[in-house]
């Protein structure tokens, strides 16, 4: 690589001390405020996640992509930022959980990248401690730069003043966000409640952006962001249908993902297992995750669309069945609150929704063609009397999530992160039997 084929842009990755301290909303307010101003912003969500991107998205204008070191991988980072450096006037990287937590942490991707932190705490229970958290997370580790630092669910002008005279070093005050319930975001057990959902996002984004001082429209120095290597993607797909549902139910989908199919050539359609009543003509089916839970009764009495599918199933056509879109496959899914309802039927078993969290981590699985790539998140338990086809592992060689195996469909609790093995993906929507 050289810099002559680099670009350069104004970047924050915006982080915090722990999950819940409002790092979505600021990252929406800041980025729409900087949209208001004329400025192209691109966002991006650094960990696997499809809740806090849709907000993203709804505040930016434009798609927003993960970053991750492990589940996307270095250069798919890299040519991701490169693209944006290049049509963009700043972009934002909102962090995951805390500064440092997890391995590769928010803190991993700003070293590697160069990023700048502005960091969001939530101040509405603390006065000169403020001032403590923010130096800790300045001095923690010598390889990143926390610039500036922003105060959230602020009770007061005063109790802002406090904060701001809190502040030791050259760290940067960005002002605050008051406590205000008209412009936080609702959430549900996976996390903030789909941006869909939410009939007043757009004035709760509009108004969030109002609220923030000037000073936090601040541009960094700009960023530089070499040029990533040239990748050429096998037209392993070539004139593939593949029909993808997607609707409230099932919308856990990365835009990479979708970005990817027809660069291998795919044909993608989309339908939706609430209201449609037949399949696209497709040679693949793909069911992504989303909340199948919620919507139990008007997916099972749709019984047109699951007809439909038991008979692409029985055709030997291939499925790829993730998370949400595993269970829609199953005898039987509950929603842990005394309600079940018959699904597909295409997979044995049965799941209930459960009140802990089940499963959390970035997972990945060995392949004929290499290692595929992604993550597990969800609050059902699954009970099947299928033998695994294959067993995920964590990045550090735990045992992860099973997948399974009937016929030409493959299902399992991860999400796959298609770009990390695009073969592999190929080889699941076209033959399985192939990819093992």
């Amino acid at each position: 690589m050289n810099n002559i084929t680099a670009a350069a842009c104004p970047a924050l990755l915006v982080s915090a001390p722990a999950s819940g301290q409002g790092k979505t909303l600021v990252t929406a307010a800041v980025a729409r405020r900087h949209r208001n101003a004329g400025r192209r912003v691109r966002v991006f969500k650094c960990g696997p996640d499809f809740l806090d991107p849709m907000v993203l998205e709804q505040a930016s204008g434009a798609p927003v992509y993960q970053l991750d070191l492990f589940m996307c991988g270095e250069e798919e980072c890299r040519k991701l930022l490169h693209a944006a450096a290049q049509e963009a006037d700043l972009i934002l990287v909102e962090g995951v959980m805390g500064l440092f937590d997890g391995t590769p942490s928010a803190a991993d991707l700003a070293a590697h990248f160069g990023l700048p932190v502005m960091a969001v705490i939530d101040g509405s229970a603390m006065a000169q401690s403020f001032g403590a958290l923010a130096l800790g997370l300045a001095s923690y580790r010598d390889d990143i730069s926390v610039k500036a630092v922003l105060g959230n669910r602020v009770g007061s002008d005063r109790h802002a003043a406090m904060l701001e005279e809190s502040l030791k070093g050259d760290i940067q005050w960005l002002g605050t966000l008051p406590r205000d319930q008209d412009i936080e975001l609702p959430e549900r057990h996976l996390g903030i409640v789909q941006a869909s959902e939410i009939a007043d996002l757009e004035n709760r984004i509009e108004r969030a952006a109002s609220l923030l001082s000037d000073s936090a429209i601040w541009l960094p120095d700009p960023v530089m962001f070499p040029a990533p290597a040239v990748r050429n993607v096998p037209l392993l797909l070539d004139g593939h249908r593949i029909a993808i549902a997607r609707d409230a139910a099932f919308g856990f989908i990365y835009p990479a993902n979708l970005d990817l199919l027809p660069e291998m050539g795919a044909i993608l359609s989309f339908f939706s297992p609430l209201t449609d009543t037949d399949l696209p003509e497709c040679d693949a089916l793909w069911l992504p995750g989303g909340y199948p839970e919620l919507h139990l009764e008007k997916l099972a009495s749709n019984t047109a669309m699951l007809a439909a599918i038991r008979r692409h199933h029985a055709a030997d056509k291939p499925i790829l069945a993730e998370c949400g879109g595993m269970l829609y496959g199953l005898e039987e899914l509950g929603d842990g609150h005394g309600k079940a309802a018959a699904m597909a039927g295409i997979l044995p078993g049965r799941a209930k929704m459960q009140p802990r969290l089940a499963a959390l981590g970035l997972q990945q699985v060995s392949l004929a063609q290499g290692k595929l790539r992604g993550h597990t998140f969800h609050y059902s338990s699954l009970t099947t009397d299928l033998e695994p086809h294959a067993i995920a592992t964590s990045p550090h060689g735990g045992h992860g999530e099973n997948i399974y195996r009937v016929g030409n469909l493959t299902g399992s609790y991860l999400h796959f992160y298609f770009p990390s093995n695009p073969a592999g993906v190929a080889a699941l929507l076209t033959q399985p039997s192939d990819s093992r």
